[in-house]
């Protein structure tokens, strides 16, 4: 192992001399403590190291040493229900070993190499195979069926040995044999480097909702499988709040939390409650699907690089397998914050803000890792990775360089607004300023698998509450009494779409998750008052108030509590409001 000598140490950053021989973002151990860190920059044998673990205490004349290793992670059985901190060490072995802090330089497997997997093979001695087929499967949890692949470094290569039975991930269970007649043993474990995307055969266009049961987000402004979010919003208006519902009820099929940077009692919110939590699909505990990367900002500043690296290289991973992956970056801004920490100790040109000029590259190089792809491997496989990532613009300014950088290369905005989180009304996704790119690819879904005129419903809603914002500043100005009948009808139409659909109450067995029937047609619902009113507010001597008085508005008001199963309820409270609007005619 060759190494090299500190000449400067300037925090998380550590200058190093002789090193010569070393390679970009290669991982070094740095003094004999051997804390882990990655090269980002080398002029002739002058290397700059981000360390990821406290350098409080070194000096210049200390040794590093070079691995000629890159950054990488462990994959294999074992990932899921696990949490680990941002350079993969798992924390429940570090607080075994060490207690409730992280010692410097600990040196902790990733995934336990001792533990028996059972393992069934779905390949036979002598068959082809090529880089991305699947080898064998794991029942890795009770939800989740763990396939291990060939990996997509072969390119083909033919099945000389295959064994089933009870392995750890460390011991061969495929023997291959490639077209150049070099052997392979192939283990449950391999590793792949965070800075790679894993490849792909192909990038399809996504068009597949991601159902997250929020009617803000599936109707008014919906996410698919394999798109790319974000959430921005001021400090309380309910970022984190947010992504962990997203986390609980989105139909992915395995979750992957990244809490970056983020302050330690809210991760610890989201590790005491996340393993109490049942699947609402399967009853079972959630973090059979779940894997979490806690590293919070306390922690060293450089790594929550390679926390966020790490999470979407797992996600990548499973999305092989052809499983729909989420992952929720909370927040990106820490990331965005240790970029510029690291730049200005580099020395390098500082852009907007402080930021390095190279935060658009970055950011976009992050959220291109999300899409819906047609998996490597002779079998047709299709998997997603959907990333959704928070940011917290300082004061809520989102005309702030990590806002704008990640509205650049993501589809789906949803703005959070502090007014309406002080009001009370959760989600607060702002309806006037957020928007989604994604409506246009899953209208075919929408007409085949909930109704044919749901996009018009949606369509409707949206204008009624764009119209509303405009009639809402001539009430300011002027007063309730100089709009018309039809306006009013405007405003008291709005009014319930906002408390009556776009509300929803987390605490609420039955309100917390609305499948997209239900949605539509609650949504049809509130909209037919206002398509059969607007057919006789024109007429004389009709009257608002009487309008408002009906008892059938109060049923409407309520209809989010009629059970999903349920839904013919609804074409019975619909022909109600036609009678009892028609009768007021």
């Amino acid at each position: 192992m060759s190494q090299g000598t500190i000449t400067k140490v300037s925090g998380p950053l550590v200058k190093a001399s002789g090193m010569k021989s070393a390679k970009m973002y290669e991982v070094v151990r740095v003094s004999e403590e051997k804390l882990m860190g990655e090269i980002i920059e080398l002029d002739g044998d002058e290397a700059s190291i981000q360390v990821y673990e406290d350098t409080t205490g070194l000096g210049p004349g200390e040794p590093v040493y070079l691995t000629g290793q890159t950054m990488s992670v462990e994959l294999g059985p074992g990932l899921l229900e696990s949490i680990y901190d941002g350079i993969q060490r798992p924390l429940a072995l570090i607080e075994r070993e060490a207690g409730a802090y992280i010692t410097r330089g600990i040196d902790v497997p990733a995934l336990d190499y001792e533990k028996k997997w059972e393992f069934k093979p779905t390949v036979t001695n002598g068959q082809k195979v090529i880089g991305g087929d699947v080898l064998g499967e794991v029942e890795e949890t009770t939800l989740i069926s763990h396939k291990v692949m060939v990996p997509p470094t072969i390119q083909e290569a033919t099945v000389e040995e295959i064994k089933g039975g009870s392995f750890n991930v460390k011991e061969t269970v495929a023997v291959l044999k490639d077209s150049n007649g070099k052997t392979h043993e192939i283990a449950m474990m391999q590793k792949w480097s965070i800075r790679n995307p894993r490849p792909v055969q192909d990038k399809k266009i996504p068009n597949e909702p991601l159902i997250t049961g929020s009617r803000s987000i599936d109707t008014m402004f919906p996410m698919v499988k394999g798109g790319a979010g974000c959430i921005p919003g001021p400090f309380g208006a309910g970022k984190t709040v947010t992504q962990q519902s997203l986390a609980k009820f989105a139909d992915a099929q395995v979750i992957v939390y990244i809490g970056c940077g983020e302050r330690g009692n809210e991760m610890t919110d989201v590790l005491m409650e996340f393993p109490e939590l049942k699947d609402p699909r399967t009853g079972e505990p959630l973090m059979k699907r779940t894997i979490m990367i806690a590293n919070t900002s306390n922690m060293p500043v450089a790594a929550r690089e390679a926390s966020v690296y790490t999470g979407i290289t797992i996600a990548e991973y499973y999305r092989d397998m052809g499983y729909h992956v989420a992952l929720m970056a909370d927040s990106t801004s820490r990331w965005a914050e240790a970029m510029r920490e690291m730049s200005g100790r580099l020395e390098e040109m500082p852009g907007e803000e402080g930021y390095p000029a190279y935060l658009g590259s970055k950011t976009a190089q992050f959220y291109e890792r999300a899409g819906y792809v047609e998996c490597m491997g002779s079998d047709e496989r299709k998997g997603s990775v959907s990333v959704i990532g928070a940011v917290s613009p300082p004061g809520g300014d989102l005309s702030e360089p990590v806002t704008q950088n990640t509205l650049r290369v993501t589809k789906v905005f949803w703005g959070l607004d502090a007014k309406l989180a002080y009001k009370r009304h959760f989600p607060a996704i702002n309806w006037l300023n957020s928007y989604s790119l994604y409506v246009d690819n899953i209208r075919d879904y929408w007409k085949k698998e909930v109704a044919e005129d749901y996009a018009d419903v949606r369509s409707q809603a949206a204008d009624l509450l764009q119209q509303e914002a405009k009639l809402e500043e001539i009430v300011r100005l002027v007063g309730m009494d100089a709009l018309s009948p039809k306006e009013r009808l405007i405003l008291e139409t709005a009014k319930s779409i906002r408390e009556d659909f776009l509300f929803q109450n987390a605490f609420d067995y039955v309100d917390a998750f609305t499948p997209l029937k239900k949605q539509y047609w609650v949504l049809r619902c509130i909209l037919s008052i206002y398509n059969e009113a607007l057919k006789i507010v024109d007429k004389e001597g009709f009257e608002i108030e009487k309008l408002l008085q009906l008892p059938v508005l109060q049923k409407v008001a309520k209809c989010k509590d009629i059970m999903p199963e349920e839904l013919h309820k609804f074409e019975a409270l619909e022909n109600e409001v036609k009678q009892e609007i028609g009768n007021l005619a």
